[in-house]
């Protein structure tokens, strides 16, 4: 089986006015898409709807490492848009439009039973800071206690972490999720309170608008 996730990874992100909806979903899912997972080392990827926080749409590319983006492959799609390009990008028509590359630092590293795995029908995307006097005990917390206990509930797949190389905020969690409740359960809430730390490193969390979000898988290739 061909490798489907990486080290690194592409974060899209949207709110698209109504009028132009149609147009922008048929030129993601009938050109875009697939020029952007044509480039050498974009593994795969997937686009997703928010049904909780926001922004509206979300594309995510996995990525053998973060540098995939500074190929000229890559850059070619961004320097030299297509026409329908040009009408139907979140860049052009979309509000609230985030663009993420990210370096995966929680695992270290990628296994091979999760490298083969597809992208969940659900993720839960954390876009956060904390002031840099407290990052060393955010990042020993996040990956010691907060992930491994959300990963004992019942739904959730997988949790990993990424430190922002573009854009702002500077932290990203991606939960993979068997379906849209799982955030929600009693079991998830029971964990996300489990240990009396976190209470105090979330009070000192900035998240950016929109999130945590929950989206849902609309489409892939």
């Amino acid at each position: 089986m061909a490798k489907r996730k990486g080290g690194g990874l592409l974060i899209v992100m949207a709110d698209i006015p109504a009028d132009k909806d149609d147009e922008f979903n048929r030129w993601y899912n009938e050109e875009h898409l697939a020029d952007v997972t044509s480039v050498p080392g974009v593994l795969n990827g997937a686009r997703y709807q928010a049904v909780k926080g926001g922004p509206q749409y979300l594309a995510i590319y996995e990525l053998e490492t973060y540098e995939v983006t500074r190929t000229p492959e890559f850059t070619k799609i961004r320097e030299q848009p297509t026409e329908w390009s040009k009408k139907a990008s979140p860049s052009v028509i979309g509000t609230n439009f985030a663009r993420y590359t990210y370096r995966q630092i929680f695992p270290n590293g990628v296994s091979p039973a999760v490298a083969d795995t597809d992208l969940a029908p659900v993720l839960q995307i954390g876009r956060m800071s904390v002031p840099p006097e407290i990052d060393a005990e955010f990042n020993d917390w996040y990956n010691t206690i907060y992930i491994p206990g959300y990963e004992t509930v019942p739904g959730c797949i997988s949790g990993r972490r990424y430190v922002a190389v573009d854009g702002q905020p500077n932290y990203g969690t991606v939960y993979e999720l068997e379906h849209e409740q799982v955030s929600e359960s009693p079991e998830w809430l029971k964990a996300r309170d489990s240990n009396p730390k976190s209470a105090d490193i979330r009070a000192k969390m900035t998240h950016a608008q929109g999130s945590p979000a929950v989206y849902k898988k609309i489409f892939q290739l």
